[in-house]
């Protein structure tokens, strides 16, 4: 050469070796699959501004950074793993109690549960509804009771009617009471009438 060549002149000879043997690396194929990869990715990027996608490019790094898309990218795992062990008569079963929830809500609506609801928060507001809870065993501990001696009355009632009559008599009558058990069987009606006159006393009060 006449002149030497410039550096500007070298990067162009050499930018251009190296398209040069890209050309001739690339063949009809490869060059198809590239014109089509950059052809969809074309496409794809007009649908975005198309749609406003880009808009969600904020939000979607927000995720990312702070490990919220990976939290739901397992969420979504976990319901598909129970969505695929849930069989259809699993289903069945879960819709038919869905229903019959559904089914007694409308009754206890219809039936005045609101009211009930109502009242309960008004005992519970002025206290009355913690002074029921504490005075409920106490309650069912009486009832009990009184059940027992509902069946003692009936025990005592078949015992009655299957003894013969008593004689009659001083003699009759000392012969009962010489028993120990009769004698408190007395003394507890006793007790039980002298408790029952302090109730009216009290009652009349």
């Amino acid at each position: 050469m006449s002149e030497s060549l410039t550096d500007k002149d070298l990067l162009a000879l050499e930018s251009e070796r190296v398209l040069s043997a890209a050309r001739d690396s690339l063949s009809d194929e490869m060059v198809a699959r590239l014109a089509g990869t950059a052809s969809d990715a074309m496409d794809l990027i007009d649908r975005i501004n198309r749609t406003g996608l880009y808009k969600a490019i904020p939000a979607l790094a927000d995720l990312v950074n702070h490990g919220d898309l990976d939290r739901l990218a397992k969420l979504a795992r976990v319901y598909s793993s129970a969505e695929d062990s849930l069989s259809d008569e699993m289903v069945g079963r879960l819709a038919e109690m869905v229903s019959e929830g559904m089914s007694l809500l409308d009754r206890l609506n219809r039936g005045g549960a609101a009211r009930l609801v109502e009242m309960l928060a008004r005992l519970e507001a002025g206290g009355n509804l913690k002074r029921i809870a504490d005075a409920l065993p106490r309650v069912v501990d009486r009832m009990e009771k009184l059940g027992g001696v509902l069946e003692a009355f009936e025990e005592a009632a078949a015992a009655s009617a299957k003894e013969p009559r008593a004689p009659g008599g001083l003699g009759g009558l000392w012969s009962m009471m010489r028993d120990p058990d009769n004698q408190d069987a007395l003394r507890f009606l006793i007790n039980l009438g002298k408790a029952t006159r302090k109730l009216g006393t009290r009652g009349s009060a």
